[in-house]
């Protein structure tokens, strides 16, 4: 049991925790009755338009209309292609250097999926869409390569499509994920595509918010104490310039460098 907690906790952890809260959500929406009756079911967790200019406004909707699997098979795939996914995008995507962008790109994303439905699709439950937008973005950066689908080997910028077929052999949600790879290819041509071949700024770029909602703290606890980050290296020399009587802009030798402010003589 240690093991697999190691292994849990040693994983991505904004893809861990989306898997861990699509399985938690998607229980209590089937099972909601038996042993996850405390979570919230089927009638509060959808997307609801009208619920959000109530009072109080329901706006935890806006998430959970993310954590909702399909029933059955859906429910372990549906995970999986979700830590699947959003793993690559946190582990090192050329478009995403930090943290925050990839979080960034979950919230831009996801709100160009909740516009295309209310306006277009009429889906209230948002989970394929996402899963096949971070396919797609994923496998933009992988031409060339392979990837698996299911049981068979297909290029990788095709595996969106192939999941776009599979939804319409089984009857699956297939207007939404068509919303998520519009999503996504929003955020391309925003992000990407019109900076570097249309000559305008990022429209997508990460706002400094965002930053400073995940920026790793300065005192970092640990299971041997705790550690209290140095800081940065300009401001520790600066610091030590002062205590020294050094100064970065001195003519003086090297060697008188250490030797203290000086006094006059005479």
């Amino acid at each position: 049991m240690s093991e697999i907690m190691d292994m849990y906790w040693a994983a991505k952890p904004m893809a861990r925790t989306l898997a861990t809260a699509i399985v938690l959500i998607s229980l209590s929406v089937y099972y909601g009755s038996g042993m996850f009756s405390f979570l919230p079911g089927y009638k509060h967790v959808f997307f609801t338009p009208a619920l959000l200019f109530r009072f109080p406004p329901q706006i935890w909707r806006l998430v959970t209309s993310f954590l909702v699997s399909g029933p059955k098979l859906g429910l372990i795939m549906h995970p999986v292609f979700a830590y699947q996914y959003l793993s690559q995008l946190e582990a090192g995507h050329p478009k995403f250097q930090r943290k925050e962008d990839v979080l960034w790109y979950l919230i831009t994303v996801g709100t160009f999926i909740i516009l295309l439905n209310v306006f277009y699709f009429g889906s209230y439950d948002f989970l394929p869409g996402l899963i096949i937008a971070m396919c797609y973005t994923v496998s933009q950066d992988q031409r060339g390569q392979k990837t698996n689908f299911l049981f068979f080997t297909v290029p990788a910028q095709a595996a969106p499509y192939c999941m776009l077929i599979w939804s319409l052999l089984v009857g699956g949600p297939l207007l939404c994920e068509i919303s998520g790879i519009i999503a996504a290819h929003l955020h391309d041509f925003l992000f990407r595509l019109w900076p570097e071949f249309g000559g305008g700024p990022n429209l997508l770029a990460t706002p400094a918010w965002v930053s400073y909602l995940i920026q790793t703290p300065r005192f970092l606890q640990r299971d041997y104490g705790t550690a209290i980050q140095p800081p940065s290296r300009a401001g520790a020399g600066s610091t030590s310039g002062r205590s020294t009587g050094a100064s970065t802009g001195s003519v003086l030798p090297d060697s008188w460098k250490t030797r203290g402010s000086g006094h006059r003589l005479g």
